[in-house]
């Protein structure tokens, strides 16, 4: 009896599978995990739900014959497919350092077109695992065009789909934009590497001797350049993170971010937050542990931790929703708005924006950074990002006034002027032009100039200042704040507040996009 010629076509199925699974030479393999790197595959597995992904053009192989590449290996270097996170559907690429290096050519671009296709027009996140040494030299041209596509498709899906980028590897040259251009970037500390040219290019063309990781390291970029939003010291610690991010935010810009039952009380109050706020409004304290007592089990994703550290970012929960929280840090520069910490707030609540997440901001700002440096490095531009970003936001928006508000920084802090849906301020709120100390040095000048006792008067006149302008009452009074609140009730009220405004709808003016001043 013969066998069925399907049997054989599908062994031969089965050994071309093989095939794909073990793409890379053992040589390669071993570099990769001595290294102390995942595989392509590994990764995979690691992220998503056990059993879930469903790989794209498995059997997909190059057909540059003409460029001298005489291998063909399957996959071309880049695993592609979907599968779900805790049950939530997302796309994914993974690089395949194994293979070429994960050098990117025809075919390889191909799949990451095909695969960010499907994820914008179903709707899904797009998760890209970086680990490849850029654009494959052979291909050429073809291999440039093919970027290219990626970076149109990164645009179109922004603000629609989630993007994130985890970089476990090398992203040099052309290769860094894509990630650039998506939402999120995870990078390894000591493993992961980012730049446009590398120390031997930098060191031919300006003398400069850097090494490889404080040029492009995870350190250098979370903390310096601003470009990676999260670090963590292992592979596996990054992509549980990515997980983490992944439960704050929704599937596209047409649904409502994740819920869960929630696990601590909405009534609960937090008296332990009189304690935190010192008696003397000189005095630093730590809006994060403002942040920890306020929101659901403490819990806080902070968004660029290392970099312009004046202001804090990141997700938590109330009563199970999912929040943008914005504050400003006391314990850095005082809490002032410069360059850096306009640009990150400016960044973070235009993605809360695009993605459906409401906004509450703490508001404790003496005012803009002055300084020579900061005037040349364009602050009137970069402070007006952040303005500009909350004036467009339409999500619900709550402010709460915690301490110093004064000027124009107040203003830029999610004010009830630039459509602050809701604004709290506690008894410990100061809203004003400007502090005392100075108020009083330009009200009372020729006063003071000519004063028996300048210092005792000025002293003097800082008091009677405080006393009548450093508190909330004439901003309640005309209703720029709504109202002035015990801050042990500051949880209760946002969760009030958030449901109340659960069915906000608000229509923006019809046109092609505003003219953000980047």
């Amino acid at each position: 009896m013969t066998e069925h010629p399907l049997r054989e076509r599908l062994e031969d199925l089965n050994r071309r599978r093989e095939e794909a699974i073990h793409a890379g030479p053992e040589h390669a393999v071993e570099r990769q995990h001595d290294k102390g790197k995942l595989l392509a595959r590994e990764r995979i597995d690691y992220l998503l739900d056990e059993g879930s992904f469903h790989e794209l053009d498995m059997l997909a192989r190059h057909r540059a014959h003409e460029a001298g590449l005489d291998s063909r290996p399957y996959t071309d270097g880049v695993i592609t497919g979907w599968g779900t996170i805790d049950g939530r559907k997302v796309f994914l690429f993974s690089q395949d350092f194994t293979v070429m290096g994960g050098a990117l050519g025809e075919v390889f671009a191909e799949k990451i077109h095909k695969v960010m296709d499907l994820a914008l027009s179903v709707g899904a996140p797009m998760i890209g695992l970086n680990d490849g040494a850029g654009a494959r030299i052979q291909e050429g041209v073809v291999s440039l065009d093919a970027y290219g596509g990626i970076f149109y498709r990164n645009v179109q899906s922004s603000g629609v789909i989630p993007q994130i980028s985890v970089i476990l590897g090398p992203c040099a040259g052309g290769a860094v934009y894509s990630p650039a251009m998506t939402d999120f970037i995870f990078m390894v500390r000591e493993k992961s590497h980012m730049f446009i040219t590398g120390p031997d290019v930098v060191k031919t063309v300006t003398g400069e001797e850097v090494t490889l990781e404080e040029l492009g390291g995870a350190k250098s970029h979370s903390s310096k350049s601003g470009v990676a939003s999260f670090v963590a010291d292992t592979e596996e610690a990054v992509l549980d993170e990515v997980k983490f991010l992944l439960s704050f935010l929704p599937e596209n810009n047409l649904v409502e971010p994740p819920s869960f039952p929630p696990t601590d009380d909405p009534d609960r109050r937090a008296p332990e937050l009189y304690d935190i706020i010192p008696a003397s409004p000189n005095i630093p304290y730590d809006m994060k542990e403002v942040i920890a007592a306020i929101f659901d089990d403490g819990e806080f994703l902070e968004y660029f931790a290392s970099w312009a550290g004046s202001i804090v970012c990141g997700f938590a929960r109330l009563n199970g929703h999912a929040v943008g929280v914005v504050g400003n840090q006391p314990m850095q520069l005082a809490g002032v708005l410069d360059i850096s910490s306009s640009e990150k707030a400016a960044r973070f609540v235009r993605t809360c924006d695009a993605f459906n997440i409401p906004l509450i901001t703490f508001v404790d700002v003496p005012g803009f950074l002055p300084g020579v440096d900061q005037e040349y490095g364009g602050i009137i531009r970069h402070g007006a990002k952040l303005l500009y970003a909350y004036c467009e936001a339409t999500v619900p928006r709550i402010q709460v006034v915690v301490r110093k508000a004064y000027g124009g920084a107040y203003v830029v802090m999610n004010s009830k002027s630039v459509g602050a849906d809701l604004a709290f301020a506690w008894p410990s709120a100061e809203l004003a032009v400007m502090g005392p100390q100075g108020a009083v040095e330009i009200i009372h000048r020729r006063e003071l100039q000519s004063a028996a006792d300048p210092v005792a008067r000025r002293e003097e006149l800082v008091e009677e200042y405080t006393e009548r302008t450093a508190n909330p009452y004439i901003a309640a009074e005309r209703g720029y704040v709504d109202d002035v609140i015990d801050p042990a009730d500051t949880r209760p009220k946002l969760i009030a507040g958030l449901e109340l405004l659960r069915t906000k709808r608000e229509e923006l003016p019809k046109r092609k996009h505003g003219n953000v001043p980047l």
